[in-house]
């Protein structure tokens, strides 16, 4: 929200302002992709937002009680913009449930190997990961050679296409993909794919589902691959490279079992050579390269440097396309073993690239409560620099959030500077322009059950934190906390008396998961700020 007049019960009259409560604030120096309003709870539980204080604007009204309207008095500044940044993809989250922790007993029923076993269970993520496989797959046990491929999906699945992951599985716990080439194929099949939908055939195909090698056709191979090799055999014996042997059986039958394919050229070469003689358990000696004989003339040292890499030469390199903008942003591991996955579906990215023409869009975003330093000139290198490269547009975007600090001089100096270092703003924007879609995404999130009003003293919200309990108040009625939000925007309720937090996960490991803070009450020069 943002702030407006209101006259409360007592003679005086107070000024709310609300700060925004889910909206991130990324404080280091990179390209900023926007987030409009319409993504900021799509994207809750995977950015925890940083709290901003907010000031009064004696210019609003009470019939609009959070009007979008920046808190610098509109007559003592340039307004630059005539509308505000287009909100980008939204981040949506899907997530997965472990049912039960997992066990070593559990791990050793698949066919791993103790060491294996007892390494994954000391990595959370990879258990999490491995307890997320084994639900889908609904199995407590299996094969040896099913429980390592289940392993490996666990370990090196792409998170792009979790949403193919349970599919996967189906065709490993049938023996439909049997073995680790298959497997190889079919991650690189859905690394590509992403979340789009799934085409089977191309996927089987890909993956060789259905290819039968017999041992008749391995012998075969195998005997053509030792008969073509003959002349390298007959004279390295034993120390032949059994392993490119296999490499070249594998290039004719990419799906054929490899442990077969092993044992039968062993078999072969034993049948060539004969049993093994004393030179042949000679470890055979690496030959050292030569080294060119010493010039004796004194030669001038000249010194070269290595060639610039791609990045150095570009550093925009390491920056996807918008169109690309569909991977899995992070992962969140939940104490009750969800896991909580941001990414873009395929309909919100179209309406975003709809929106911005499939343009690079980026920000600067400085705080105008100060002069511009060596490390901003930096963000406006990456920030305007990459809208650039890509023929996209930069925003200069005020973090107009700190009404103690700000000045118009700040915000002069800014433009001023920027047009100095040879940059020119799409478009000069405020943080303020968003205050009454996110106050009303506040109310919202009460709504849904994933806010709620508190009051705890900071004293017992640090107490609390440690402990991982949850606040006594948590759990409080919707109703009661829509009620004592709307009495603390109305000025109705004293300062530090109570605060507004999101629902996260007070037991997590991570501090940062626990209820975060997005609305508090403070009190000053006669001026009440919900912050």
């Amino acid at each position: 929200g943002t702030q407006a007049a209101f006259r409360s019960p007592g003679p005086r009259t107070h000024t709310v302002a609300a700060t925004h409560i889910v909206a991130s604030h990324n404080p280091r120096a990179g390209a900023h992709l926007q987030r409009g309003p319409e993504g900021l709870c799509a994207g809750l539980r995977q950015n925890p937002p940083t709290p901003r204080t907010l000031s009064p604007n004696p210019h609003t009204s009470r019939s609009q009680p959070f009007p979008a309207r920046r808190r610098l008095n509109p007559s003592t500044r340039t307004d630059t913009h005539s509308t505000p940044e287009p909100a980008p993809a939204a981040e949506m989250v899907d997530g997965e449930k472990d049912p039960a922790p997992l066990r070593l007993e559990t791990l050793l029923a698949l066919g791993l190997d103790q060491r294996t076993a007892e390494n994954a269970l000391v990595n959370s993520k990879v258990t999490a990961n491995l307890a997320a496989v084994l639900a889908e797959a609904g199995i407590t046990g299996c094969d040896k050679s099913v429980g390592n491929l289940l392993y490996a999906v666990a370990t090196k699945y792409p998170n792009n296409a979790l949403v193919h992951r349970p599919a996967l599985i189906s065709y490993i716990v049938s023996t439909k993909i049997k073995n680790p080439a298959q497997l190889d194929a079919a991650l690189s099949f859905l690394t590509n794919t992403g979340p789009e939908s799934l085409d089977i055939g191309k996927f089987e195909e890909a993956c060789g589902v259905g290819v039968v090698v017999s041992i008749e056709e391995i012998q075969s191979t195998v005997a053509e691959v030792l008969k073509e090799n003959m002349e390298a055999i007959l004279e390295q014996r034993y120390h032949i490279n059994v392993g490119g042997l296999c490499g070249q059986v594998r290039k004719r039958h990419p799906w054929g079992d490899a442990k077969a394919t092993k044992e039968e050229i062993e078999k072969k070469l034993a049948e060539i050579l004969g049993p093994k003689t004393e030179a042949d358990n000679v470890k055979p000696v690496k030959k050292k390269k030569e080294k060119p004989a010493k010039v004796e003339e004194k030669k001038v040292a000249v010194a070269t440097a290595a060639p610039p890499s791609e990045e150095e030469l570009n550093p925009y390199t390491i920056f996807p396309q918008p169109a690309e903008n569909n991977k899995v942003h992070t992962e969140i591991f939940f104490s009750d073993g969800n896991i909580w996955r941001a990414h873009n579906t395929k309909e919100i990215l179209e309406k975003h690239l709809k929106a911005t023409g499939g343009k690079v869009m980026t920000r600067f975003p400085p705080e105008p409560n100060g002069y511009l330093h060596i490390g901003h000139a930096k963000a406006m290198f990456i920030d305007f620099g990459l809208a650039k490269e890509r023929n996209g547009h930069c925003y200069l975007r005020f973090d107009d959030t700190n009404p103690e600090a700000e000045k118009k001089e700040y915000i002069d100096h800014i433009q001023e500077i920027v047009k100095w270092m040879g940059w020119e703003p799409y478009k000069v924007t405020y943080t303020s322009d968003y205050f009454q879609a996110l106050y009303e995404h506040a109310v919202e999130l009460i709504r849904k059950g994933l806010a709620y009003v508190d009051h705890q003293t900071a004293e017992q919200i640090k107490e609390y934190r440690e402990k991982k309990m949850n606040s006594p108040w948590r759990d409080r009625p919707i109703e009661e906390s829509l009620q004592l939000f709307e009495d603390m925007r109305r000025g109705l309720i004293a300062e530090g008396a109570a605060t507004l937090r999101m629902k996260q996960d007070m037991q997590n490991d991570n501090k940062n998961m626990s209820d975060l803070i997005a609305y508090r009450i403070k009190v000053s020069d006669a001026t009440l700020q919900l912050t």
